[in-house]
């Protein structure tokens, strides 16, 4: 299988350098659907403004792939008097990581300003906590580059509680290979996702099944996927897989998650991804994550009766400053195209 890998690298820079903190994804959503209609292919939303991609294939059974767009981020939830923002976490986000980092803050009027997370003790010559004080939404705040010396100051440059404020990703990548950047969960598995798509196009290659590709933008708070389309029997997410203490994944493997919080996943689905990956010789890790949900997982909890499985490139320090390896991003891409167009 002939795997473009420049143009998931290429995908996943660009989406990677759009802020869409859940609850904000519009930008991110519309660069998707102009990378899905330079394909050749229809763009559709639902009402939430997630994205889906039907592809036809060699049955009327419909197998239903996704990856969300939206991301960790902060929300603005106060103004002090000294003209400093207070903050709100968006998803699961680890304080101490955010702190010293640049930020956009997006008013509801279309205005960008840029900004830095700082703890409330930033300065080592001037606070004796400066080390020790507790990274967390409450000692936490943001400062804007911009003239502000009082909270009238900030309110007139249109800044209010309600803005959504967007961590800067920082993405990189290495001659090694080495992808860095925040955000590889889950817009490395989109643009994944959109490799596969290109390569059916390119080389005209027809799934077993219909497919549905979606890219949802609520699966942080968990409720992207609570709608499906009718008709969809197995749903695969694809998002990232985590590295860890007691875990098995590495950054150049695909992860097949048999178990999350949500419980364990269909048992034949995840069995025949196990095997399709031993039989290829495809370097891959069997693992279970007990703090982890998925899009699979909301869809299971809004009552659709698809059977799931869970699969995706592993990530080191995820909701941090994450890191995945292209060769886990090849390793996801062949075991996709193994369970799509080989017979069960």
């Amino acid at each position: 299988m002939k795997i473009d890998k420049e143009y998931i690298l290429s995908v996943a820079k660009t989406l990677l350098s759009i802020d869409s903190p859940t609850g904000f994804t519009g930008a991110a959503m519309a660069k998707a659907e102009e990378l899905v209609k330079e394909l050749g292919l229809t763009f559709e939303k639902n009402n939430k403004g997630a994205g889906r991609v039907h592809y036809p294939g060699k049955t009327r059974k419909i197998s239903g792939l996704c990856a969300h767009l939206d991301t960790l981020g902060l929300m603005v939830r106060s103004i002090s008097d000294g003209g400093t923002l207070g903050i709100t976490a968006l998803g699961e986000v680890i304080f101490p990581t955010l702190d010293g980092e640049y930020c956009r803050i997006h008013t509801r009027d279309g205005k960008v300003y840029t900004g830095t997370v700082l703890s409330k003790s930033p300065a080592w010559h001037v606070f004796p906590d400066a080390n020790s004080r507790v990274r967390d939404a409450d000692n936490m705040e943001v400062r804007i580059d911009e003239i502000v010396k009082s909270r009238d100051d900030v309110v007139k440059l249109g800044i209010s509680p309600g803005d959504f404020i967007c961590i800067d990703p920082k993405t990189e990548i290495t001659p090694a290979g080495f992808i860095k950047s925040r955000f590889l969960d889950d817009k490395l598995s989109a643009a994944i996702l959109l490799g596969f798509m290109k390569y059916l196009k390119d080389n005209n290659v027809v799934p077993n099944n219909d497919l549905v590709f979606s890219f949802s933008n609520y699966e942080e708070p968990g409720h992207g996927m609570a709608w499906l389309p009718e008709g969809i029997s197995e749903l695969m997410a694809v998002d990232m897989g985590c590295i860890g203490d007691d875990l098995s994944c590495t950054e150049y493997d695909v992860s097949i998650c048999a178990k999350d919080s949500s419980g364990p996943y269909d048992y034949d689905f995840t069995t025949r991804l196990i095997n399709l990956a031993k039989t290829a010789g495809i370097s891959h890790a069997v693992d279970i994550y007990p703090f982890y949900g998925s899009d699979a997982s909301a869809a299971l909890r809004a009552g659709h009766d698809v059977i799931t499985a869970l699969i995706g490139p592993g990530v080191t320090a995820s909701h941090g400053m994450e890191r995945s390896h292209m060769s886990a991003c090849e390793n996801t891409f062949k075991l996709l195209c193994l369970y799509l167009t080989t017979s069960p």
